[in-house]
């Protein structure tokens, strides 16, 4: 450990940046980045806001969890205007009730690789903000010591 002088004239013991802060740092940085990656999407999801269509379901895959179900409803979207067609796709919130093959069901195309939305929307927006949140307390809870380093280095020239 180093010794410096304080303002009152005692000396003051400083602690080198620990290898745990500069990883718990380089993972909020990450986390910043994927939720910040990912915000537009999520906040056009959550608004249902791009070019409607209908998804037509053509499988419906389940899987049985302890307490509950989970599925997931393949099938084809369609713009009204007729100027987007998609395979492959799935209806994001699909269930059992809501997945009938063959039938179609109005959805909403955000531009996302795989899936469509309903028009009520989604609430990945809160995964997003969780992130996000995330991301930047574990940011400051580790950069502060790093900055604090940073500037005492600076200041003393080393």
């Amino acid at each position: 450990m180093t010794a410096e002088r304080e303002s009152t004239g005692r000396p003051r013991r400083t602690r080198p940046v620990s290898a745990f802060n500069v990883v718990l740092l380089a993972v909020a940085v990450l986390l910043v980045y994927i939720a910040g990656a990912n915000l537009d999407r999520s906040v056009r999801a959550a608004r249902a806001d791009g070019t409607p269509g209908t998804f037509t379901a053509a499988r419906l895959d389940c899987v049985q969890h302890p307490g509950h179900e989970s599925c997931t409803c393949y099938g084809s979207y369609r713009s009204h205007d007729g100027a987007a067609e998609r395979d492959q796709v799935y209806l994001y919130g699909g269930d059992r009730e809501s997945c009938r093959i063959g039938e179609g069901t109005a959805a909403v195309d955000i531009g996302a690789a795989n899936r469509v939305y309903g028009p009520e929307g989604s609430r990945e927006w809160i995964f997003t903000v969780v992130l996000l949140v995330a991301g930047a307390a574990l940011g400051v809870r580790s950069g502060l010591p790093v900055v604090a380093v940073l500037r005492r280095a600076g200041r003393h020239g080393t």
